[in-house]
């Protein structure tokens, strides 16, 4: 895996200043969708995000150990166990029960939480009836402060209307914390799609995690934003060999060639991220700048390639996900092809390929 973190310093900066005056909090849960938590979260902060969210309080504490310092937001409420090992490093909580609110007073630590509503998501947050109740904990709690109340969106790129009443539920929500006394300093509720499409729902900060890397939710969404993906996922040809029209590779023996042909053998597979219904559907590589099919069925460890007569060799690049030359093999294709989100097709890529880091070089271009 090749991490393009000048892109990703790139997609920073065009973001924080698209959406300002909100600040930018980059989200970079899920190992930053497979881009490598550490490098993504220093480059996003050295280039216009003021604040990082996880998923988990074990994310926030990986950062920690790298000595990030920056305000970490833990985007679901932990449970009420994790509660001191949450103060012990400092992460921000998302709360929405009265359950975890008391596990946390109970530290004796002080903390910002931030209160999450649900306005339609549902998944998870508080009831917009029980958000009074929870910022009077809160505010009963004399170690603890509501910094935010947020939500999240759950079409923001498909239904402008759906969106438009979940910011309109939100709101309301806020007036009666307000007319209660509650005064939150932050309100957040836009993602990627929210933030880049919707003046009205940036609010005082906005979570980009998708944007962040090059990706978009849908292909329509900000158009004029150049957005560079940051991910490359290459190979290698280890094994080529001539074999005539008719023969089947692979387990299975799925696939007849078409025609004489050279097939490749390459060293990756889906135990690292290269989704075996690839080979079904008509999926495929770059060599040399050029498209050629899967030659048989996806296995663990290895691919094979159908390059017919193209001039190949042993240890040409292979290019799964990326580009090489004027050919490029998007996160999109993939998703498309496999009936899923380009969110999937990133955070799918595994521990045992190695990533190679191309430097964020420093300059006056990514700031803002």
């Amino acid at each position: 895996m090749e991490i393009d973190l000048d892109a990703i310093a790139h997609n920073v900066a065009l973001i924080a200043a698209e959406v300002a005056p909100a600040s930018l909090c980059a989200v970079v849960k899920a190992d930053a969708y497979g881009h490598g938590d550490v490098p993504v979260a220093e480059t996003a902060l050295a280039s216009g995000a003021s604040r990082l969210a996880v998923a988990m309080v074990e994310e926030g504490v990986r950062l920690r150990e790298a000595g990030i310092e920056a305000p970490i937001l833990v985007l679901s409420e932990p449970d009420p166990g994790d509660a001191a090992e949450l103060s012990a490093w400092g992460l921000t909580p998302s709360v929405y029960t009265t359950r975890f609110v008391y596990a946390l007073a109970a530290t004796g630590a002080l903390h910002n939480v931030h209160l999450k509503v649900d306005t339609g998501m549902h998944r998870v947050g508080a009831d917009p009836g029980d958000v009074g109740g929870l910022a009077d904990a809160i505010a009963d709690s004399p170690n603890l402060t509501l910094e935010a109340v947020w939500t999240h969106f759950a079409v923001s790129e498909e239904d402008a209307d759906y969106t438009a009443a979940q910011i309109g539920r939100l709101g309301a929500t806020l007036e009666i914390l307000a007319a209660a006394g509650h005064h939150p300093r932050l309100v957040h509720a836009a993602n990627t799609a929210g933030a880049i499409g919707r003046t009205d729902a940036r609010f005082d900060m906005v979570r980009a995690g998708l944007g962040i890397y090059g990706m978009r939710p849908a292909p329509a969404t900000a158009p004029h934003l150049d957005l560079r993906p940051a991910m490359r996922v290459v190979s290698h040809i280890t094994v080529l060999r001539r074999l005539g029209a008719g023969r089947r590779p692979s387990y299975g023996r799925r696939r007849p060639l078409p025609a004489d042909a050279w097939v490749a053998t390459v060293p990756i597979g889906y135990a690292d991220g290269v989704s075996r219904r690839l080979s079904a559907i008509g999926g495929e590589v770059l060599i040399g700048g050029r498209r050629h099919p899967f030659a048989g069925t996806v296995t663990m460890d290895q691919v094979v390639v159908d390059v017919g007569d193209a001039t190949v060799d042993i240890g040409d690049e292979v290019v799964l996900l990326g580009a090489q030359g004027s050919e490029r093999i998007s996160a999109e294709e993939w998703a498309g092809a496999l009936d899923t989100v380009n969110y999937e097709i990133v955070c799918r890529f595994g521990p045992r390929l190695p990533r190679r880091y191309l430097p964020f070089l420093r300059t006056e271009t990514h700031h803002t």
